[in-house]
């Protein structure tokens, strides 16, 4: 059979010119009436028109045409409900006009004919959808594993940047814009099949007006790409106060759950993509060192825990000369390093630490005479406050006293 400029007549296989402008003429209706490319209902109309004269059900390949049809559809990213409009135009308008072609003798032919029509009508629209539906899965699968190969590779630092700034092109990203990473970790777990991540790309776009957006996940993490300038069409720009706003609406998707967000700080480039997720990622994890209280933690608020991880054999010696003395304590340093860190997060108040800590005042004077006693610092003195603060932050970023302290050429990072 020929297509949309000219569909075969069923019959002995000889074609009939007239037939054929009819059949030419229903398709280009119906397509324009629902919008929908006339190519998509090639052999369609033929078994539509065969059923209709001889009662016959559509045959394996006619089927397997329309279910290729299906897949098309699909792929060039027609709406379902537009297709199946189109099918259903189209058989109403040959039911209408096919009197006129072939005249009907009788009642019982009338009836047979229609329900010879409308069986071809649903065993085609059924084939149509299916497919439409398989493939549509399939394409959501394939765009899911290319999201998921780009944020990889955009987060590795791909050295490969014009290759990279291609496959970056169909997902809106322009690479040349500052972005940043934010990187969110519910307490229990991101399980298989969690729509957290469909639920906060919709957020973002609706919240920002900005198509340049990437959510996937990555290691048990929920990975948003954003850009941190917005063009002149977008209502509103990315503000600094992302974290929060990502942080609220993961509370709203799934109340009493909870969430630890960081953010990395913005930057130009692929190359920049990559230090701002190495960033957001490290913030993470001086937080879960640090045992920190609060629920979104920013890379610029975390600079100075990164300058004591970094100069590792200096903290090493602060913790040995000033903290030590604690392990002489009966229980141990790790009550007497509790109640400093609590003692210093809420401004050197013992009432709040105390609080904090859920132990009496008398507890916490205690003990903060206790540190006196042993390490020869007073943690009501300014100067020596400092001093015991910064080994308190060490202590914690190496995991001291449940871990060893690092030794010899382990202190050099």
């Amino acid at each position: 059979m020929s297509e949309a400029g000219g569909l075969r007549w069923p019959g002995s296989g000889a074609e009939n010119s007239a037939d054929e402008a009819w059949l030419t003429a229903i398709a280009q209706a119906a397509a324009g009436d629902s919008q929908a490319p006339l190519e998509l209902l090639v052999e369609y109309l033929t078994l539509l028109a065969d059923a209709a004269i001889s009662g016959r059900r559509p045959r394996e390949h006619e089927l397997a045409i329309v279910r290729e049809l299906g897949r098309r559809a699909a792929e060039q990213g027609i709406p379902a409900g537009r297709v199946v409009d189109l099918y259903l135009s189209a058989a109403w308008r040959m039911w209408r006009d096919l009197p006129d072609v072939v005249p009907y003798r009788n009642r019982d032919t009338v009836r047979a004919s229609a329900q010879a029509v409308l069986r071809a009508v649903g065993e085609a629209i059924a084939v149509l959808v299916d497919s439409y539906q398989v493939a549509t899965q399939q394409l959501v699968r394939q765009e899911e594993s290319l999201r998921r190969e780009l944020v990889d590779d955009l987060l590795r630092g791909d050295p490969d940047v014009s290759r990279i700034v291609e496959r970056a092109e169909p997902f809106g990203l322009d690479l040349g814009r500052p972005h940043q990473v934010v990187l969110a970790r519910p307490a229990d777990g991101l399980p298989e099949g969690d729509t957290s991540a469909n639920m906060l790309e919709l957020f973002i776009l609706d919240r920002f007006g900005d198509r340049e957006v990437l959510v996937a996940t990555k290691e048990g993490l929920l990975v948003v790409l954003i850009p941190t300038t917005a063009p002149s069409t977008a209502p509103r720009t990315i503000t600094h106060d992302v974290g929060t706003l990502i942080h609220d609406a993961l509370l709203r998707h799934r109340s009493g759950r909870e969430w630890r967000v960081s953010t990395g700080r913005p930057y130009p480039g692929a190359y920049g993509i990559a230090r701002s997720y190495e960033e957001a990622r490290e913030a993470l994890t001086l937080a879960d060192r640090l045992r920190l209280d609060t629920a979104v933690v920013d890379a610029r608020d975390m600079l100075v825990y990164r300058v004591l991880v970094r100069d590792q054999a200096a903290i090493v010696d602060l913790i040995q000369a000033v903290l030590t003395p604690l392990t002489q304590a009966r229980g141990g340093a790790e009550p007497l390093l509790a109640t400093l860190e609590a003692y210093f997060a809420v401004g050197e108040v013992a009432t709040d630490a105390a609080r904090r800590l859920n132990v009496s005042v008398r507890t916490v004077t205690y003990r903060l005479t206790k540190v006196k006693e042993l390490t020869g610092h007073d943690p009501g003195d300014p100067d020596q406050r400092f001093t015991l603060h910064i080994a308190v932050l060490g202590a914690r970023l190496l995991e001291w006293p449940s871990r060893d302290l690092p030794r010899g050429a382990d202190t050099h990072s």
